[in-house]
């Protein structure tokens, strides 16, 4: 007997095409899968992947993205993919898709929040969205899909990733490969879906006034400019053969912690920087005037988040056991925590939900709006519990 609501995970190693079904061969324990959820390294031969993911489970929904890293139950990985399918009359799907989201973010969030399905028994909702983080403010995204579902429905996802190359990103959608975009399924359920969010950083050194930025590009702290300001915090001298993706790197452990009213700090992706103008690039707005921090964190402090958030995901659901847990994981939490330290995490997550499957990836920015307009997020660890 098919059971009312299930979810399950697959995952394989290889960047060979026959990997997308092996992982969905794992994943598709039921015969009325309503959605596929696929993470997967950008060295795929993409269209290829898409077509064997295709041919396992035709007409069943797909979105998914690449990344700068898989997780599965089994524990992180890189070259592999990782399928999450979902099913039962106790779910019902809608997915969408917006192109050419960078120019308008706001709009490609709105014409996505749309497919969310419409079903008076299934009264609990969420909208996973998966997006291009260099394609701009992502924020703009949350704003415009909060502007067609308004406070009541939970958004989550993140945004994908290049294997911190920072050049381009791709999402998948059905049949497609695309590139600066944004995918998204709206899931609506019989039973609660929860959501943890947290980051486990912690300001050092001096505040900084932003004197001048605009949307997510910063060109001064402090009235000096930006990048010169950043590395002299550091302390760091800059290499001769500087180039985005030692900046980048750089970043991972050292984000920038923007000040909010309720205390709480929103911490911030530096993905790059203008050497030659010496501004910085972040994956959502800085606004001027606002006061900012450098961050640090430790492994200590990062596993903390990850039980915090995990306790609060599980509190959500009243009582049940999750059916399983997706987890938005940026990438520089990765950097602090080493080889070691993300496979104890990933130990944590698949502890705390009691044997229930675990997928996700490692993105460059995340996505979790469950009260308020903000919602975008960086260098946090996000979780989705389906109930």
């Amino acid at each position: 007997m098919q059971p009312a609501r299930w979810l399950a995970v697959g995952s394989a190693h290889g960047l060979d095409t026959r990997a997308g079904a092996r992982a969905a061969d794992d994943a598709l324990e039921h015969g009325d899968a309503k959605l596929l959820i696929v993470f997967c390294s950008q060295s795929h031969d993409l269209p290829a992947l898409l077509a064997e993911l295709r041919q396992q489970a035709p007409g069943v929904p797909l979105i998914g993205c690449t990344t700068a890293g898989e997780i599965a139950t089994a524990g992180p990985s890189e070259a592999s993919v990782v399928v999450t399918a979902l099913g039962g009359e106790g779910f019902a799907v809608e997915t969408a898709a917006a192109t050419e989201a960078s120019q308008d973010l706001r709009l490609a969030g709105a014409r996505v929040a749309r497919c969310l399905p419409v079903r008076e028994d299934l009264p609990h909702k969420v909208l996973i969205l998966l997006s291009d983080g260099l394609a701009g403010d992502q924020q703009e995204i949350v704003r415009g899909a909060y502007s067609v579902l308004g406070a009541t429905v939970p958004l989550v996802g993140g945004c994908a990733g290049d294997d911190l190359r920072m050049i381009r990103t791709h999402q998948l959608y059905d049949d497609d490969v695309l590139t600066d975009a944004v995918v998204a399924a709206g899931i609506a359920s019989d039973a609660p879906f929860g959501i943890g969010v947290r980051h486990g950083w912690r300001r050092v050194g001096e505040p900084m006034l932003v004197t001048a930025s605009a949307a997510n590009r910063v060109y001064t702290l402090d009235d000096r400019p930006a990048l010169d300001v950043y590395l002299k915090q550091l302390r760091v001298d800059e290499p001769a053969d500087r180039d985005q993706e030692w900046l980048a790197r750089l970043a991972l452990t050292h984000p920038l912690g923007l000040a909010r009213p309720n205390g709480e700090d929103q911490v911030r992706f530096i993905s790059g920087g203008d050497f030659v103008e010496r501004s910085l690039s972040c994956i959502a707005e800085i606004p001027q005037g606002a006061l900012v921090w450098i961050m640090e964190g430790d492994a200590l402090s990062v596993l903390e988040a990850t039980d915090a958030a995990c306790a609060d995901s599980l509190a959500a659901l009243d009582g049940n056991a999750p059916l399983g847990v997706l987890a938005f994981d940026c990438i520089a939490r990765r950097g602090v925590l080493g080889d070691e330290g993300i496979r104890r995490e990933i130990d944590r997550l698949a502890a705390v939900t009691s044997g229930a499957p675990v997928a996700g990836f490692y993105t460059y920015g995340e996505i979790a709006r469950t009260r308020g307009l903000r919602g975008f997020h960086n260098q946090t660890l996000v979780v989705l519990s389906v109930g």
